[in-house]
């Protein structure tokens, strides 16, 4: 290695370094043999320059660079993603990969001066379009026309020079929005006032959520989404309102990615919560009915003149009062149970039946207990008063 400088060294190739190897090998017999020490550094010598030699022709080749943070792609537009060399160079005899996942499946491919068109994989046929005005210094561009959900995510871009090769990764990410919220009211039923929003269009799935008139969340009811056929997200969600106290509420959804918030309002009359209130006035008149029906009797009963006469039940008014909050228990605990169980999730179609049916079936019930009630009335009067007439007949004989 005498008579040669560091720099000259570093110029050598492998096949150079071996050939040098070579000559002191083939020299050797002729000196003296080199003890341990001087061949071990000898040889790490030899390793180094090598490793020099490598850095250096790594060097000489080239990295690919582009946008580091994530590209927002609004929904049916033109995207275009760009990358190039660096350190800028002719880029016309490489070969320019862009794939997404899988590198045997590339959504442009540029090769041997042109473009090939047969390996893009189908869904990204005539979608796709490399501009190549500044590939004289290494910078290419990927257009990706109609842009749609399916490609949000990774793109990877790849320059290729022999068996020498770099990329370059950008992310997208797909945004749509809508500015249209909808809110639907339902008929009132006795489980009280369904409230509905909906919002069609959205990309990513954004976040909804009910405010009252203070700007407080509402705990939703249920949320819902469906996709479309263009891949796009349709929200809904949907509040029940039991009472009066919320009848100012705001349906409000945003997209995290782009801040774009929509909002509708809505007041909602107080007479759409009477209907609450006529239900339980109905089931209350027929209770008080039922009442009046037994103890009126009982009473008059209880004051006539079968009252002297022996008899196992002296209390007809007692009687009627077992009766009575038996029969009042009962229904209440029937319709309890009716109201309590959930049957249909309040954002399945078929609520606005259940609703009606429980109305419907709270009727039905307190009809059918009021008859029932008189049924078992009459019947204990009449047996009552045959009793006692078997009663009188025994005390005369």
């Amino acid at each position: 290695m005498t008579g040669q400088s560091m720099q000259e060294v570093h110029s050598w190739s492998p096949w150079h370094l071996a050939k040098v190897a070579a000559a002191v090998k083939a020299q050797a017999p002729n000196r003296c043999v080199m003890d341990d020490g001087k061949l071990l550094v000898y040889r790490l010598s030899v390793f180094v320059v090598c490793l020099l030699h490598m850095i250096a022709l790594r060097a000489e080749r080239f990295t690919v660079t582009g946008l580091e943070k994530p590209v927002l792609a609004p929904f049916g537009a033109v995207l275009e993603l760009s990358c190039q060399l660096s350190p800028p160079q002719n880029a016309q005899h490489m070969e320019i990969r862009w794939f997404r996942t899988h590198y045997t499946q590339p959504i442009n491919l540029y090769e041997d001066g042109k473009d090939l068109f047969g390996k893009i994989i189908p869904k990204y046929v005539e979608r796709t379009e490399l501009l190549k005005d500044a590939i004289g210094e290494g910078k290419v561009t990927l257009r990706i026309f109609n842009v749609n959900p399916d490609d949000d995510g990774h793109y990877h871009c790849i320059f290729k020079d022999g068996k020498f090769y770099e990329e370059h990764i950008t992310e997208v990410k797909v945004i749509a929005g809508s500015s249209r919220v909808q809110i639907l009211v339902h008929p009132p039923t006795t489980k009280g006032v369904i409230v509905e929003c909906y919002s069609r269009g959205w990309f990513p799935q954004p976040h909804l959520e009910w405010r009252d008139s203070r700007g407080e969340v509402i705990p939703a009811s249920s949320k819902s989404y469906s996709r479309d056929e263009d891949k796009l997200f349709d929200m809904k969600m949907t509040l029940l309102l039991r009472d009066s106290s919320l009848r100012n509420v705001t349906c409000c959804i945003w997209n995290h990615l782009t801040g774009q918030e929509e909002s509708t309002s809505i007041v909602l009359p107080v007479e759409m919560f009477s209907w609450n209130f006529i239900w339980k006035m109905i089931v209350g008149v027929i209770l008080t009915m039922m009442t009046l029906f037994i103890i009126i009797p009982s009473y008059l009963l209880k004051h006539g003149k079968l009252n002297s006469c022996p008899c196992i039940c002296r209390s007809p008014l007692l009687v009627a009062m077992v009766i009575t909050i038996i029969s009042v228990v009962t229904l209440i605990l029937l319709i309890f149970c009716l109201y309590r169980k959930n049957r249909v999730f309040v954002s399945d179609a078929q609520f606005d039946l259940d609703g009606m049916w429980l109305d419907d079936m709270t009727m039905i019930l307190s009809m059918l207990m009021v008859f029932v009630v008189m049924l078992i009335t009459f019947i204990y009067f009449i047996l009552r008063d045959l009793l006692l007439k078997i009663a009188k007949y025994r005390v005369i004989l």
